[in-house]
């Protein structure tokens, strides 16, 4: 059974990871210069994988967890790690059709759908302030999202016909990523569950290995070779392993053991303001007044959920 008692107040580890998953989006959009979405989240998950991989076989007492894992306990990680696998494929490849700040706040709704299963798996009551703050928080994420196709001009709001938002790539892209938040949403859910007994290294080598195995198995499937890139293609996916995921994942499944999955995901909010910080000074792409106002109601909804007793 995991200590309830975290030796680290667990909101300064949640916002270490948030500015590490923030990463992801920049070098994803990078390594999809020379490499397919499928390609990048495989060789994500593997390489994670492989980097986890001496903390439990070379380590006896983890081997020895790992080895005595129910089938309760292991069936449940490797679901994990297959909704982790469907969160990366749809995710990545969201932001080969749309924008960076579109892509993670339309990923970003996890927090929703987290709300509306977490009671029912997990019998979790998500708080008064968590609730609010979650409202806030998606309010904020709706207006960032709708700010790639509006802007504010004339005194009022201009945006084009309600058609235009349903057609062209930009769509697909959001679709794309909306299911990736209903994965990861699973994900943490199961996660919550699991690290209740479960050591962190240990889960996360389990989840992470199942997720790299179903993702190798469908970039195949897909006719994607996993060789022959420019080495900073490679580069770009060691990035992805250590920072977003090494870092900003684990330190996820880390909080899941000491705190409700609402509030662990109402972190995930906060990677739109970091994504989209970052995708204005290395990849042009500059926030609007609108966007910036979206980014103060996220931080507002995570300001009111973190500052209230659970």
């Amino acid at each position: 059974m995991i200590s309830r008692r975290p030796p680290v107040p667990p909101l300064l580890v949640l916002t270490l990871g948030v500015m590490a998953v923030s990463t992801a989006s920049i070098f994803i959009r990078y390594a999809q210069e020379d490499a397919h979405s499928l390609v990048i989240a495989a060789w994500r998950l593997t390489l994670a994988t492989l980097l986890l991989a001496p903390l439990v076989i070379g380590v006896p007492a983890r081997r020895a967890e790992l080895a005595q894992l129910t089938s309760r306990e292991l069936g449940l990680g490797v679901l994990s790690g297959l909704f982790l696998a469907a969160h990366f494929a749809t995710w990545i490849s969201s932001l080969a059709y749309t924008t960076v700040a579109s892509s993670v706040v339309f990923v970003d709704t996890a927090p929703l759908w987290v709300g509306l299963l977490a009671p029912l798996a997990l019998g979790e009551r998500i708080s008064r302030p968590v609730k609010i703050g979650m409202i806030l928080a998606v309010c904020g994420g709706v207006v960032v999202g709708i700010s790639d196709a509006c802007a504010w001009g004339e005194a009022r709001l201009i945006c084009p016909p309600l058609s235009d938002f349903f057609g062209g790539q930009a769509f697909f892209g959001d679709l794309l990523a909306l299911i990736g938040a209903i994965t990861a949403a699973a994900y943490l859910v199961i996660g919550r569950r699991v690290r209740e007994r479960v050591s962190l290294i240990t889960y996360i080598f389990v989840v992470y290995g199942a997720a790299a195995l179903a993702l190798i198995i469908i970039m195949l499937l897909a006719g994607q070779p996993a060789f022959g890139y420019p080495l900073i293609a490679y580069g770009w996916f060691l990035a992805l392993a250590i920072f977003p995921q090494l870092l900003g994942h684990t330190s996820y499944n880390w909080a899941l053991a000491y705190l409700p999955a609402a509030y662990v995901s109402l972190a995930l909010l906060g990677e739109p303001i970091g994504s989209t910080l970052l995708a204005a000074i290395f990849l042009g792409e500059i926030p609007s007044l609108l966007k910036i106002g979206g980014a103060a109601l996220i931080l507002t909804g995570i300001y009111v959920a973190t500052t209230k007793k659970m």
